[in-house]
């Protein structure tokens, strides 16, 4: 059985890093790639966004794409140590890399030491000079051949100029596409990525895992750097633990770990059914355990909450009331997470993780019948009907689940538009009530549909 798993590897998208200084347009042009303003664009170095991670397209391929946020030059004290972690995680997490450097201000101190050391990086690299807003203005960017630099894009993210070049040339430097081959078992495989803060227990859970007599366990070489995909077989089923080393290096500049264990996180969301993140319960959650769950809700993937290490929890705190409840108002992206309480350390808790495993999956794999799921719209709709849109009554016809691995569903209306997101967030909390979805993310969609035909069509959707 183990050998016949070895193999055995989701398909996962090419990720694209983008690093440059501080305010030379990186958020910019991450929005126009992504063609949508999902990073916060100000015109002040160093702004810190919510969300610097994306999934896009182009020309049929699909890439996820990372803004790595700025390093400051003119920091004497931490430029070298935090240039040097910038180009370490691009090197290990990145297939493709984008070094962006700023056409008005010219070549700027240590250009040539970035460009030198990004030339002994082995994976494809495109130099990017951007804000060259107009083509009378491209032979700003011939000085920066100074640097040694034969191939550059003087493009504008601003103004979109080039940038479509700019994606011909990133989707032509992409690595082909990596899958399941004939013969592979993906489907039996229910595929966790552990993660968390550095030092939050992942490698003492997962040796609490690879300690217990009934588990059989096979090591596979991973995708990252230094990480090691796991198998297991419990109890006739079969799992695989993703890059559950996480991040094994220690750093003193707060902004590079996170940043790394948000690259780190991506790629194992990637190739991931079910998350399981792990809470230090003596530190209590944090804004970089929110931004975790932020990334897992996105990526759609089931989560399974962890709150580790309560053999450390001085007893008062142990004590107190609904402790998932508040967890949970902390980590709202994966407010549909089951929490488990345990001591990794200790093994309280940890046979229960995957009795959750088990019934989180089976959430995120399930299709709910057609039949079924129109009695319950209809239901909901003759209680709670939508709003009016601009004094026009919105009607839902017919309910459909096209996909599953996160449930996906498809309302056809008359007024696609007129559907308010505080209704989408209601019928998603009926369909919760409704059917057994703890521990998977929910997509609800609304598609038009003007005719009887159609409809009937949609039944096959």
């Amino acid at each position: 059985m183990i050998q016949a798993m070895k193999n055995t590897q989701s398909q996962s998208k090419p990720l694209v890093a983008i690093i440059g200084r501080p305010n030379v347009g990186k958020s910019t042009l991450f929005n126009r790639l992504i063609r949508e303003r999902k990073s916060i664009v100000e015109d002040v170095p160093g702004v810190t966004r919510d969300r610097i991670y994306a999934n896009t397209e182009w020309d049929g391929r699909e890439f996820s794409l990372v803004d790595t946020g700025g390093f400051d030059p003119s920091d004497e004290e931490i430029y070298p140590s935090l240039i040097k972690n910038q180009i370490q995680i691009a090197i290990e997490e990145s297939d493709l890399i984008l070094f962006v450097l700023d056409g008005k201000e010219g070549v700027m101190p240590h250009d040539r030491d970035v460009v030198s050391m990004l030339r002994k990086v082995k994976k494809p690299l495109i130099i990017v000079v951007n804000k060259i807003d107009d083509q009378k203005h491209a032979s700003r960017a011939l000085e920066f051949h100074r640097l040694g630099i034969e191939e550059f894009f003087d493009i504008s993210a601003l103004q979109g100029r080039k940038i479509n070049d700019l994606l011909d040339r990133i989707v032509e430097l992409l690595p082909e596409r990596t899958g399941t081959g004939e013969g592979e078992t993906e489907e039996d495989v229910i595929k966790i990525a552990v993660l968390g803060k550095p030092n939050v227990g992942k490698s003492t859970l997962v040796n609490k895992f690879l300690g217990e007599e009934r588990l059989i366990t096979s090591p596979v070489p991973g995708t990252t750097r230094d990480s090691i995909d796991t198998f297991i077989t419990r109890d006739g089923k079969n799992y695989l633990l993703i890059d559950t080393a996480g991040i094994r290096r220690k750093s003193k500049i707060t902004f590079s770990v996170e940043r790394h264990s948000v690259f780190r996180a991506i790629r194992s969301m990637e190739r991931a059914d079910i998350a399981l993140l792990m809470i230090d319960a003596h530190e209590g959650p944090t804004h970089q355990d929110a931004r975790l769950a932020e990334l897992i809700n996105d990526k759609g993937r089931a989560c399974i909450v962890l709150l580790n290490k309560w053999d450390l929890v001085p007893k008062e705190a142990a004590e107190t009331p609904n402790v998932e409840g508040i967890l949970k108002e902390s980590l709202l992206a994966v407010g549909y997470a089951p929490v488990t309480i345990i001591s990794a350390m200790t093994g309280r808790g940890v046979e229960k993780i995957f009795e959750k495993i088990d019934t989180v999956y089976e959430n995120f794999s399930q299709r709910i019948s057609t039949k079924r799921l129109n009695n319950f719209l209809q239901r909901v709709i003759g209680k709670t009907p939508p709003p009016v849109y601009k004094g026009k009554d919105i009607k839902f016809y017919y309910i459909s689940q096209p996909l599953t691995k996160q449930p996906t569903f498809v309302i056809f209306t008359n007024e696609i538009k007129g559907v308010p997101e505080n209704y989408r967030r209601f019928l998603e909390s009926k369909l919760r009530e409704e059917f057994p979805l703890e521990g998977t993310p929910v997509k609800i969609l609304f598609k038009s549909e003007r005719n009887k035909d159609k409809m009937k069509r949609a039944q096959s959707f």
